[in-house]
């Protein structure tokens, strides 16, 4: 037995014990360094989660109408709006000591470098969930060194600041599926047409198999692969104990029926209305270009699917296809300014110009009816006559004159009442009422009306000759129709953010902007145009859509040398159409003439076919009376015709007609009439 000098006995034990120290000393700069790190990313907090996700946009039934995605379809989900067999799959097959490590799995790591250093090429990766994750969230695809240290540091900070669960919703909610589609939601329905929660074993199999090479293993790229690897995500589940052999042999021979949908090109629902809606969120709300893109939100709009394509199947319906003739329409909620239903175009794919909300056009006779509330306002009523003829009128302190024609050079060459008039559309009428009440006056109701255009202070404004836009005409009508109670166009009524919090919500404002007496005076002024009572040295401006009417409305037409209107509404809804060529040619053919009211009224119709027929309630300080409509004056029982036509209360006539009477009773009753006032109105007024 050999003997170990002490010395050399010394010298190993020296060696041990600089070994041992070094060790020590190692182990503790490493737990230094650990906890320095760990403490960084505690310093630094929860990372942020924001990732670019999908945004939609809603109708009013909660139905989707669009999404902007710049290509990409992402969505958000809750880890429970997911079916477990896609977590599990995911789980088991790309890291199955997810919920027991702390970002890194060593024993793969090890595994993965002893495999490469075999092959001598990289052929195992080691990359947990939360890598990966992390690798979603911040990072580049770049291959160096420092990408790999920033990555370990976000690893660090997601799985100290966040639960396994949150980490893991996450991942299922950023991974890439193939084909522009990220997110287990946006690959749910891509792939099978249903939700993430809504995906069978065998459907979460072949989609968990997926993100580890996204075009080589996507079923519509090459479904023998991918059927191998979902036999892989399968036979990792059976191994982690998620399943047992039976059912993986069950979901693997499970048919697969493919969603297709998005192979077809899908049609566009409403894209003008759309458009304004990204340009509402940009220049009222405030929202950026890149959150409405990618930032995951959900707006609901105020559009009726319904209305809308009634309204895009009228137009189509009703203007030849060959005609280069365009077209606007905008309908409304009058009492809640909702734009129910948007069209800028005949196509949108030849001409996004949304003439609907950016086209200045004549609107013609269209402006009457807020020339007529004003003129009310100065003491007008229904009944007031002046004579319809060829009149040359003299302004700017005898500078210039103005000769207004009617259609077709007709004129009663007599005295017309107001009633008579906007339902004739008499311009001469319009254009005497307009210089009679001062010209400031139309240009002070057209802007308390909402017309933001610039609008020139002359005579022939009465007739419409400054260019307004469509929605501005649309909303103006929404008011009247609404009793002078302010409304502004709305298209969002709530927009939510990718975390489920409501950033916006439209709150309606009741104001009182116009009399409410006088405005629903006008609005029983504008039912005239669909009232042959009022017909005199010509017809009824409705005359042509009569037949097509089943309830009571107020409007008003408008033509102009190159533009068509009709704008109208019943009390539950308002309609305003626009057609004209874009570059102001003259509207020739009597068809085409004829567009705006035909579209208008199949609109109407349709739109309120299940809905109530509703009449306009009268306010409290007007006063119906039925009156000769010839020349405004009470009727008697000899009046041929008689119409209820409504008053401000005390303007209303009280002169009977007698132009029907014999003679031996041309002399006016002299009992009390209903109509009459008593005494006690009598002394109210006087006092």
């Amino acid at each position: 037995m050999e003997i170990i000098p002490s010395s050399r006995f010394r010298g190993t034990v020296k060696y041990i014990r600089a070994f041992i120290f070094i060790t020590l000393i190692l182990a503790i700069l490493f737990t230094l360094c650990l906890a320095g790190v760990i403490a960084l990313a505690k310093i630094e907090g929860a990372p942020p989660l924001a990732v670019p996700q999908t945004t939609i946009f809603y109708a009013d039934d909660g139905t989707k109408i669009g999404e902007s995605d710049n290509g990409q379809t992402r969505y958000w989900v809750n880890l429970r709006d997911i079916s477990p067999s896609v977590i599990q799959a995911t789980v088991a097959v790309e890291d199955r000591s997810f919920f027991e490590h702390h970002g890194f799995d060593t024993k793969r790591i090890a595994a993965a470098v002893i495999a490469d250093i075999k092959a001598m090429s990289k052929v195992q990766g080691a990359s947990t969930i939360t890598q990966q994750y992390a690798r979603n969230l911040f990072l580049t695809l770049d291959k160096t060194w420092m990408r790999k240290l920033q990555e370990a540091l976000y690893t660090i900070r997601l799985e100290v600041n966040y639960s396994k669960q949150e980490i893991l919703e996450g991942y299922l909610n950023t991974i890439y599926y193939g084909h522009g589609v990220y997110g287990i939601e946006a690959a749910a329905n891509y792939y099978f047409g249903k939700s993430a929660k809504q995906l069978t074993l065998s459907e979460a199999s072949m989609l968990a198999g997926i993100p580890k090479g996204p075009s080589y293993y996507s079923p519509f790229n090459n479904e023998q692969r991918a059927k191998s690897r979902q036999k892989i995500v399968l036979q990792s589940m059976v191994e982690s104990g998620y399943i047992t052999k039976k059912e993986a042999a069950a979901a693997y021979k499970a048919p697969l029926v493919y969603s297709r949908n998005h192979e077809v090109t899908k049609k566009q629902i409403a894209p003008y209305f759309q458009d304004v809606v990204k340009d509402v969120l940009r220049n009222k709300l405030g929202i950026d270009e890149q959150t409405i893109e990618m930032g995951g939100l959900r707006v609901y709009t105020s559009l009726d699917p319904k209305m809308q394509t009634i309204a895009e199947q009228q137009i189509r319906d009703t203007i030849d296809p060959a005609s280069a003739i365009q077209v606007a329409f905008v309908a409304m909620d009058p009492h809640t300014g909702e734009v129910k239903a948007l069209v800028g175009g005949r196509d949108y794919n030849k001409s996004p110009y949304n003439r609907a909300v950016q086209a200045e056009r004549q609107p013609g006779s269209t402006f009457k009816p807020f020339l007529y509330y004003a003129a009310i306002r100065q003491g007008f009523t229904p009944s007031t006559e002046m004579r319809s003829e060829l009149t040359t009128f003299t302004f700017d302190d005898g500078k210039a004159t103005y000769t207004p024609h009617n259609y077709n050079n007709y004129y009663a060459n007599d005295t017309i009442t107001l009633a008579q008039a906007i339902a004739l559309s008499d311009n001469v009428f319009a254009v005497k009422t307009h210089l009679f009440i001062g010209e400031d006056k139309l240009v002070q109701t057209a802007k308390k009306l909402g017309i933001t255009s610039s609008l020139k202070q002359v005579p022939s404004l009465a007739l419409g000759t400054s260019p307004v836009r469509v929605i501005e005409m649309v909303n103006a009508y929404s008011i009247l129709d609404n009793n002078g109670k302010k409304v502004e166009p709305v298209f969002i009524t709530k927009v939510v953010n990718h975390k489920g919090e409501t950033i916006y919500e439209y709150n309606a404002e009741s104001k009182q902007i116009l009399n409410r007496d006088a405005a629903y005076v006008t609005t029983q002024l504008m039912t005239g145009m669909f009232d042959p009572k009022l017909n005199d040295y010509t017809t009824v401006t409705g005359q042509a859509v009569l037949h097509d009417i089943t309830r009571p409305y107020a409007g008003k037409s408008g033509t102009t040398e190159t533009d068509s209107w009709m704008i109208g509404y019943a009390p539950q809804l308002v309609a305003g159409v626009w057609t004209g060529y874009d570059r102001g040619e003259k509207i020739t053919k009597l068809a085409e003439k004829q567009y705006a009211k035909k579209i208008w009224v199949k609109f109407m119709e349709n739109s309120l076919k299940n809905e109530p027929v509703q009449s306009f309630k009268p306010t409290k300080g007007v006063v119906g009376v039925y009156i000769n409509p010839d020349n405004g004056k009470l009727a008697t029982k000899a009046c041929p015709i008689k119409r209820l036509t409504y008053y401000v209360a005390g303007t209303e006539p009280t002169e009977y007609c007698t132009e029907h009477l014999d003679k031996k009773k041309k002399k006016a009753p002299h009992h009390k009439e209903e109509n009459e006032p008593n005494w006690f109105d009598k002394l109210f007024k006087w006092f």
